[in-house]
């Protein structure tokens, strides 16, 4: 543990120095406040007016310095005076004349012993270095001076240019300077100190500490005395042995403790009891629905906790987490939703597990759910190779997918949606069809997955009236005009979802102005420009069938159209792209630029929109739409 000086030192000084030079600069410090010193790392000049260089923190270093360098000598060459490390220890280049008071003993520098004061010249071996202590005037005894716990001490450090004298006396402080120093030496410091040249105070703590470096006073003078200290003046060191009991805190401190033994029994009591009254939300009519219901510990423990390392997706409807069953050991994946009754509890559940009876190749089999305050948890079969926007982004160093890959998941998704909305007993809509819900198997088949926001309704009836939920981008514009969800709505947000697999690109994004910029707008626009395949993923590198990327380009735009009387049915979409049917022949003036932002933002109203005969009863040939003028 080493405090130097001038750039590495201690507690309180007087540097005296007679080097040739003009102008000679004095000054005395009597404590530090108010004062201009340069400090950095952990030293502080403290409330009391002393330079605390260190605490009782371990490996921590503090720097105080006069604010502007000196002048020395003449010389062209000036650096900054710097601290020295196993690199650059011992070079000539470091133009640094240092005293140290050391109280660890370091065998690579060389010490002495555990107290000592050495001289270091661009080094922090000592050039020469004795035992910390002084002589007595009246009989020349040497009298050991402990640098620890001895309390403040008073050091000089003098050099006579002239004879290139070095002196360094060290006495407890009050006590008169001792004529005999402690060590004496010859060099020659105008080849170590450089023109300008940095003085001041350094320390540092090693491994173990326990006590802090303090500086209390200074003074310096060149080519003449340093000015005396006034000791009467200089701030009292810091308290830093044990205090005596306090009669308040004896008398407090029973109390408080038995508070808080009282306070945290009661947290505990409350917690527990919450703990165990909202383990699970379970009411008598859930029992109807038998192996649907799990239980909230099984999925805890599935889970590992919900813990990080669990968690395999996040979207805005909740978080997805991978777990083992304990029982059956199946993967499963667990979405933690949070859920508010707006529909009525028993008729959301009930919806819940009707799609548990789910059962088609490219629909993710829901197990069941689990009901706790405040969220629903529902249970799917885990798809080994996550969601489709994985691959598509190319995000966790997942491989772009071909165009074969992706024809295939469009038919997949396709054939999902047809199942959802007319082959099982009950109409079910989506209403949230995107890539994050599209999860891919061992094969890279394609299922639809995430029931969290669906609905169902019996056939042949009119879906009622609902909140509006999905994701921006997706959202069909009746939906937002109207708020109702029909299967219409599905097919708007899997056109979407077909130009976004196509051109690689999300629906709405933003040009280097902050512009909201739609993916259909601007496929629309590519098509008006004869450039429709340039819409298609650059990451394809022109590696596709022609022929069904045309065809996924106009169906998407043709299922995205802004108006619901214009889009097929799921049972068409897939005739489409079987080539059982061929696409109606379509043109460019079919659509329009911005005709999906112009419906967006209510440039056509709702009576236009249910004016509009339906092109399912109409040849495709003969529709032109054009609300932009063309």
């Amino acid at each position: 543990m080493k405090l130097v000086l001038p750039i590495l030192l201690s507690l309180i000084s007087e540097f005296s120095t007679v080097i040739s030079g003009s102008n000679p600069p004095q000054f005395v410090y009597n404590g530090f406040t108010g004062s201009n010193l340069t400090v950095d790392g952990s030293a502080r000049i403290t409330s009391a007016g002393l330079i605390e260089l260190t605490n009782d923190t371990s490996r921590i270093k503090g720097h105080a310095l006069y604010p502007s360098p000196l002048r020395f000598r003449h010389s062209p060459d000036s650096m900054f005076m710097g601290l020295l490390n196993s690199t650059d220890n011992g070079n000539s280049s470091n133009h640094i004349f240092a005293v140290e008071l050391d109280t660890v003993q370091n065998t690579e520098f060389g010490d002495i012993d555990n107290n000592h004061v050495g001289v270091d010249i661009n080094s922090l071996s000592s050039l020469k270095s004795s035992t910390a202590g002084f002589h007595d005037d009246s009989n020349g005894r040497f009298t050991n001076l402990q640098l620890r716990g001895s309390g403040p001490i008073q050091a000089w450090v003098e050099y006579d240019g002239n004879t290139t004298r070095i002196h360094v006396t060290i006495a407890p402080l009050g006590m008169q300077k001792p004529v005999t120093p402690l060590l004496s030496l010859t060099y020659n410091l105008s080849t170590v100190v450089t023109e300008e040249a940095y003085i001041g105070f350094s320390s540092a703590t090693g491994l173990s500490t326990g006590h802090h470096h303090c500086v209390l006073g200074w003074s310096f003078g060149m080519n003449s005395p340093a000015p005396s200290i006034d000791s009467a003046k200089l701030p009292k060191l810091p308290y830093l042995g044990p205090r005596p009991p306090s009669r308040i805190m004896e008398i407090t401190l029973p109390i408080a403790s038995a508070l808080f033994v009282l306070l945290t029994g009661t947290i505990v009591v409350l917690l527990v009891r919450r703990h165990f009254r909202y383990k699970e939300v379970h009411e008598d009519w859930e029992v109807e629905y038998g192996p649907h219901r799990f239980a909230y510990k099984d999925l805890y423990n599935a889970t590992k906790g919900f813990s990080a390392k669990n968690l395999i997706g996040v979207g805005g409807f909740g978080r997805v987490y991978k777990g083992v069953l304990p029982t059956s050991k199946s993967e499963v994946a667990v979405k933690r939703v949070p859920y508010n009754s707006m529909q009525g509890t028993k008729q959301f559940v009930a919806e819940v597990v009707s799609m548990g009876h789910l059962q088609h190749n490219n629909v993710v089999t829901l197990f069941g759910y689990c009901r706790r305050k405040g969220e629903l948890l529902l249970v799917y079969d885990y798809m080994v190779n996550g969601s489709l926007d994985k691959y598509l982004y190319g995000k966790e160093g997942r491989a772009i997918l071909d165009w074969g890959q992706r024809f295939r998941i469009i038919k997949g998704i396709a054939a999902g949606l047809l199942y959802l909305h007319e082959e099982w007993d009950k109409v079910i809509i989506h209403r949230d069809v995107k890539p994050s819900n599209v999860l891919l198997d061992q094969e890279m088949k394609a299922q639809l997955g995430d029931f969290g926001l669906a609905r169902l309704y019996d056939h042949g009836t009119d879906p009622q009236t609902t909140h509006v939920v999905g994701t921006i981008g997706y959202l069909a514009p009746e939906l937002v005009h109207r708020g109702k969800a029909t299967t219409l709505t599905d097919v708007f947000a899997f056109g979407v979802f077909i130009l976004e697999v196509t051109c690689g690109k999300k629906p709405v994004t933003e040009d280097t102005q902050g512009h909201q910029l739609m993916l259909v707008d601007w496929v629309i626009q590519n098509w008006h420009e004869d450039k429709l395949l340039d819409s298609v993923d650059i990451r394809l590198q022109g590696n596709y069938d022609v022929a069904e990327v045309c065809l996924a380009l106009k169906l998407g735009l043709l299922c995205s159209h802004p108006f619901p009387d214009a889009r097929p049915y799921m049972r068409q979409v897939l005739q489409y792209l079987d080539g059982d049917v061929p696409l109606p022949e379509l043109l460019p003036t079919h659509f329009s630029f911005h005709m999906l932002t112009l419906v967006q933002e209510g440039q056509v109203d709702s009576s236009t929109m249910s004016s509009y005969p339906s092109p399912r009863m109409m040849d495709f040939g003969s529709i032109s739409i054009s609300l932009d003028g063309r």
